[in-house]
């Protein structure tokens, strides 16, 4: 068999011809061409029968057994109707990249996976090389339009670097995947996410699930009137947490000066206090029992905070109504200063808060993808430009599967003997 042959199917590209084989102490240089011989636009893909001239150019391709490989073809320039003097379109590379389509998903799989420093060592590339990479692999590889036939939908932010640097994650709650991602986190960025959605898409939104910032409020209401606004559960019970704790807290310090041993009581009830009654130890049962004779305030607390939790299992949604305006009313009366502010917040939001028992939709899949957003960040020990954050969170959390390039199928019809 011809090495032309060989190669031509070892590298198994669609329209691609092997012209000959070069090589060197370092690598092996292979020579290609199209399959087609009149030239088609690099930006439109069009036909372009007219050339100005060629230069040689190189694309990096997959290791041959450790051995670098790079493809060779002189690159026409060709005048386009449409775009004007611009380089040709080639089969087995993007316009512009200096590496093959199969390198390229592999330092995408790659980059889905482990982290730019091992990867620029396993591939023998630059840290920046492979944010350009990914982003031209997100590019190809990803949906056509992430915006297109949104229902519901869930808005958090996310810190990626110190000095409050934040983006804005949309997440598509039915698909469970990431859609938008912009830097900010304030009304005007998510008025930019309704703009980039368009009126008449916005209008078929059914739910936004948001935690309880009134910057988020305010834009979801003006740009998406229609759509059904639910607050997540968890920011509803942490606001009740916070209260419970601040609560113990301010006992702990009075008690201190005028009863040690009342202060002794409140030793090792912290997390006691926050758990779910199902999960207590016999331990924390019997010091919630001392707290019950001991620390009426403490106890009040307590109980607000799981009165609360058991009305969000409720299923109805006018009896959970009903129930949370009690809830709020007994908090006002508790004279508990960090509940009274709860009540007033849950009061304000509280349609918000129904429509969760009545969907049952909460921001939790929106959490999901910003604690694997923090995982990225972490192993990548950061980002300078939010950019290739962006680029990494589209490649890693919006469904893009990047197939490994496999050619034993190809391979396994040579006939490198003769019958």
């Amino acid at each position: 068999m011809r090495a032309t042959s060989l190669l031509r199917a070892v590298l198994g590209m669609e329209h691609t011809r092997v012209t000959g084989v070069e090589v060197s102490e370092t690598a092996v240089i292979v020579d290609v061409a199209p399959t087609t011989r009149v030239a088609r636009c690099g930006c439109c893909g069009c036909r372009a029968r007219r050339v100005y001239d060629a230069r040689r150019r190189s694309w990096r391709h997959l290791d041959f057994a450790g051995v670098e490989v790079h493809l060779r073809y002189r690159l026409r320039r060709v005048d386009c109707a449409r775009c004007g003097v611009t380089t040709e379109l080639v089969p087995w590379a993007e316009p512009g990249s200096g590496f093959t389509r199969e390198f390229e998903d592999v330092v995408g799989f790659l980059a889905q996976r482990m982290d730019k420093t091992s990867i620029t060592e396993l591939m023998g590339i630059g840290w920046e090389t492979v944010g350009r990479i990914i982003e031209r692999v997100v590019g190809r590889r990803g949906a056509d339009d992430l915006l297109e036939g949104l229902t519901h939908i869930g808005i958090d932010e996310l810190s990626y670097r110190r000095r409050h640097k934040y983006v804005t994650v949309v997440t598509d709650l039915k698909k469970s995947r990431v859609v938008w991602v912009s830097p900010g986190k304030n009304a005007s960025t998510v008025r930019s996410f309704f703009d980039a959605l368009g009126a008449e898409r916005a209008g078929q939104l059914e739910l936004v699930a948001i935690d309880m910032s009134s910057a988020y409020i305010e834009a979801v209401r003006e740009k998406a009137p229609s759509a059904r606004l639910v607050f997540d559960r968890f920011h509803v019970q942490r606001l009740v947490h916070d209260a419970l704790d601040k609560v113990r807290r301010e006992q702990v310090r009075e008690l201190r000066e005028v009863d040690a041993e009342g202060a002794k009581a409140l030793k090792h009830t912290r997390f006691a206090l926050q758990k779910n009654p199902w999960n207590l130890t016999q331990p924390e049962s019997e010091r919630l029992n001392v707290l019950q004779r001991r620390n009426q305030p403490i106890y009040r607390a307590y109980l607000l905070k799981e009165s609360l939790c058991d009305i969000l299992d409720h299923r109805q949604p006018n009896v959970a109504r009903s129930k949370l305006l009690d809830w709020c009313g007994w908090a006002q009366r508790s004279r508990l200063e960090p509940f009274r502010k709860a009540a007033a917040t849950v009061k304000s939001h509280l349609e918000g808060i129904v429509d969760y028992v009545r969907t049952r939709w909460t921001t939790a899949i929106s959490e999901g993808k910003n604690g694997k957003i923090r995982t990225i960040t972490r192993r990548s020990f950061g980002f300078h430009d939010v950019s290739a954050l962006i680029a990494m969170i589209f490649l890693c959390c919006s469904g893009i599967t990047i197939p490994l390039p496999r050619k034993v199928p190809r391979m396994a019809q040579l006939r490198l003997w003769p019958s």
